[in-house]
């Protein structure tokens, strides 16, 4: 984990309105303070992104994902407590947040990670994190650090040191949708 000196400084960058690149519970990442629109346009820059495409959201706990979408189907609570992969969440009518970070359909993706890095991170922050990852776009995903180009590492304000050494490959999260019939629609497993 790191040094709370280190978890302090990522904390000053984001809240400044700066990117991050960071290990996430799935892929490493470029984030920024997720109600921060300019923080969220230098990603889109950064990635080359069209803006029609939002990123995917980190919050700490379902309290906080409750500060952000309008309502929470009484299902997604167990579905979080029994899937054993990383799962994100695409929630209608997100609330509290920049037109940048939903969807034109005004839904957001959210994930609570299982990383106490992120959790620590995010808690520390108070408010969720963009989570994309750290590739130019229609570019391959990373699946380690080592993967990740120097126009990528270059663009950020902060490379965060936690598990920068780490030769694990990681894959991206489950992403699904709940039907208005409270069924599950994967978007990609």
């Amino acid at each position: 984990m790191l040094q709370i000196d280190s978890l302090t400084a990522v904390i000053e960058v984001l809240e400044k309105g700066g990117i991050i690149l960071f290990p996430t519970d799935t892929i490493w990442g470029i984030g920024c303070d997720a109600t921060n629109e300019d923080a969220i346009r230098k990603i889109y820059a950064l990635k080359q992104r069209d803006l029609s495409k939002p990123f995917i959201l980190l919050a700490e706990s379902m309290p906080m994902v409750k500060q952000y979408v309008q309502h929470v189907h009484p299902k997604v609570e167990t579905l979080l407590h029994y899937h054993t992969r990383p799962l994100t969440i695409i929630y209608e009518q997100a609330i509290n947040l920049p037109d940048i970070a939903v969807a034109q359909d005004k839904s957001v993706g959210i994930r609570i990670p299982q990383d106490a890095f992120c959790q620590e991170l995010i808690k520390a922050l108070g408010k969720p994190i963009v989570a994309t990852s750290a590739n130019i776009s229609n570019e391959p995903f990373p699946k380690r650090f080592g993967e990740i180009s120097s126009a990528v590492i270059q663009g950020v304000d902060h490379v965060v040191q936690h598990l920068k050494r780490d030769r694990i490959e990681a894959e991206p999260s489950v992403i699904v949708r709940l039907s208005a019939k409270g069924d599950l629609i994967f978007l990609r497993e």
